[in-house]
């Protein structure tokens, strides 16, 4: 399906995405000798990324002699085929465990996790339908709590544009896998999917494991946890502290004690003695001991990589008046809260509800209080979840991911990652729904078809019960699925004239032939020769008027030539500011400019400075400086050139 996808669609154009930052690093991992690579927009220095999705693609490119502009394409494709296969299996594991079919709980995980989408297009549809002043009151009432205005509201599905129903919580990106790989950046928030699902899977491994197996529970965590975290702090570091996460939940509720696995002297000076509340805390604190064991053990393999490209950022506390307002929580999450609830509802039944009750009322209070709508829409799952747990309800590991995900969500309304990639949480949110999707779509495949009571469940309820919790699921699955044909059917309209390819730069011959020689020449060097060519210092491009459009980020001036050929240049895109600082960032955009219309002697000294080799004066160049000219530059001689390129070599 992606190859389809991708082949009517598979240029890495920056526009409304950082395709041109993913095919970089491709381009540079397939040039270099050494690791961390060099980085394609700031000469001369590793790279402040996490790399190690794109690594995979270049050894597997290399080892099939596929091409980086074919592997870009075919390496989308091959990440959503693990992830949903991961979904598959780890759904119908955790269902086959309670008895459930393992082949639909699969179906209903992959169709979830990579075909579902969030409840804002079947919201449109429902808001079309509405009589008129209902529609306009309603309309209103979104506007003022999402991103959207009260035109975009109105406007119904005749606009229909994927891009919109990843835009709901102001502020922030809310993306599900399908939406990620239509828009197609091979992007480390995506690449790192599997490899979640893989720790979600380790931890389901130590769940069921019998507390007489000690060594094989030590195994898992001592020694395959770590060793998962290690990768996955190089593919996609925001879901790095996941994996830890999902080891303590799988510890804290298996059957086996979580002391057991600690030294004899440690845990025999715990008293396993005393009431409920006091063992459920014993519990808890033994699951925290061997989770900071497990991460001492992976402080070696993480260390290196989080000091080094990952550092630079902390943590922060989130103001009230930032926080994710109850209307937009319900559009993004709602699908699955209602089945979550629907589920754990059906299977707690509490014979004493008074403290389940007075816990919820704190929740609802507090979230009042302090604006926090996440401890209404998500909070109660947490404790519902926590309870059915230990409480010994019919509910497994599918529960656990629940409660995972639900931290997640209410983790981002409270504190986030300070940065500059991005303004306030917006990083935050974007990086951290992804592994929220990932997880609560694996376990919708153990709950949906549960609470349906599908043959071979728990149990078999009444026939009128059993038609409408059918009714619920298919509705679940109808609301879900509209944006899924909307979008594919538009995606293959949309195609790119001349029939499908998977090269991922075939664009450049048709939308910027008078550029495409010189890149093409560029390309043919070997090595990592550094270059100049102007910074892409916006956001976006300012208008061009009768002149080529200023660089900015999200446009094809983003340092075209280095983007594509993987040659380093020395002032790259504006998101350097994110991963050096800004002072580092400017500093060097000054020193560029100067190189372009500085004097002589100042110019010579800065080339020298970077050892640059190569310089281009393309269309951005001149939109950013002018008419420029190196040809009475001493040591300085045309290298190639066309009518629309020269490109300077330094002697």
């Amino acid at each position: 399906m992606v190859v389809a996808v991708r082949a009517v669609d598979p240029s890495v154009q920056p526009l409304g995405g950082e395709k041109f930052l993913d095919f970089g690093l491709l381009k540079s991992l397939s040039r270099t000798t050494r690791l961390p690579p060099e980085d394609v927009w700031f000469a001369g220095e590793p790279v402040r990324y996490y790399y190690g999705g794109h690594l995979m693609t270049t050894l597997l490119a290399r080892l099939a002699a596929t091409p980086p502009r074919y592997a870009y394409n075919l390496a989308l494709a091959g990440f959503y085929a693990s992830l949903v296969t991961a979904a598959y299996d780890l759904a119908g594991a955790v269902a086959d465990e309670r008895a459930g079919s393992p082949r639909v709980a699969g179906l209903v995980a992959v169709f979830f996790v990579g075909v579902a989408s969030n409840l804002v297009t079947a919201g449109r549809f429902v808001l079309g339908a509405l009589p008129s002043p209902l529609r306009e009151s309603v309309a209103r009432a979104v506007a003022d709590r999402t991103r959207y205005t009260v035109g975009e509201a109105l406007s119904g599905l005749g606009t229909f544009s994927y891009w919109d129903a990843s835009r709901v919580i102001p502020g922030t990106i809310n993306e599900f896998p399908l939406f990620a790989w239509l828009n197609g950046d091979l992007h480390a928030h995506m690449m790192g999917t599997p490899f979640l699902l893989l720790a979600a899977a380790l931890g389901f491994s130590y769940y069921r494991t019998s507390a007489a197996r000690r060594t094989r529970r030590r195994v898992l965590v001592f020694a395959a946890v770590p060793v998962l975290a290690g990768m996955q702090v190089i593919v996609d570091t925001w879901s790095f502290p996941s994996v830890f996460g999902l080891a303590f939940l799988a510890v804290t509720f298996a059957p086996a004690d979580p002391w057991t696995l600690l030294p004899r002297f440690v845990s025999a000076r715990v008293d396993a003695a005393g009431d409920s509340l006091a063992a459920e805390l014993r519990r808890v604190v033994g699951a925290a001991l061997v989770v900071a064991v497990a991460g001492v053990v992976a402080a070696p393999l993480v260390g290196s990589f989080l000091l080094g490209a990952g550092g630079g950022r902390e943590v922060a506390l989130l103001a009230a008046g930032e926080r994710s307002s109850l209307g937009a929580l319900a559009l993004v999450h709602g699908a699955f809260l209602l089945a979550f609830y629907a589920y754990l509802f059906d299977r707690l039944r509490v014979e004493r509800i008074s403290a389940l009750l007075v816990a919820l009322a704190v929740l609802a209070a507090v979230s009042f209080v302090h604006d926090a709508a996440v401890l209404l829409a998500v909070g109660p799952l947490l404790v519902v979840g926590w309870v059915a747990l230990r409480m010994d309800r019919p509910v497994g590991y599918e529960t656990v991911l629940v409660v995972a995900g639900a931290g997640l969500v209410t983790l981002v309304e409270f504190v986030y990652v300070k940065e500059q990639a991005g303004p306030l949480r917006m990083n935050t949110v974007f990086k951290t729904y992804m592994q929220v999707w990932v997880l609560w779509g694996t376990a919708m495949g153990a709950v949906l078809p549960a609470f349906v009571r599908w043959p071979g469940g728990v149990s078999v309820p009444s026939e009128t019960s059993r038609y409408l919790r059918t009714a619920f699921a298919v509705a679940l699955v109808l609301s879900t699925a509209l944006y899924a044909g909307l979008a594919l059917s538009a995606h293959v309209e949309g195609g790119r004239a001349g029939g499908p390819t998977l090269d991922a730069t075939a664009f450049v011959e048709r939308e910027h032939p008078d550029e495409a020689p010189a890149i093409r020449r560029l390309d043919r060097l070997s090595g990592q020769p550094n270059m100049i060519s102007a910074p892409a210092t916006h956001r976006y491009p300012g208008p061009g008027g009768s002149a080529p459009a200023p660089p900015g980020m999200y446009s094809w001036n983003s340092s075209p030539a280095a983007s594509l050929t993987g040659i380093p240049t020395v002032a790259g895109w504006h998101h350097e500011v994110g991963y050096r600082g800004t002072e580092a960032y400017l500093s060097r955009v000054r020193d560029v400019d100067a190189i372009y219309t500085g004097r002589t002697d100042r110019r010579m000294a800065l080339l020298e400075t970077y050892d640059v080799v190569y310089v281009w004066v393309g269309p951005a160049e001149r939109a950013r400086y002018g008419d420029v000219s190196f040809e009475n530059t001493a040591g300085v001689e045309v290298f190639y050139e066309t009518d629309a390129v020269t490109i300077y070599r330094v002697t």
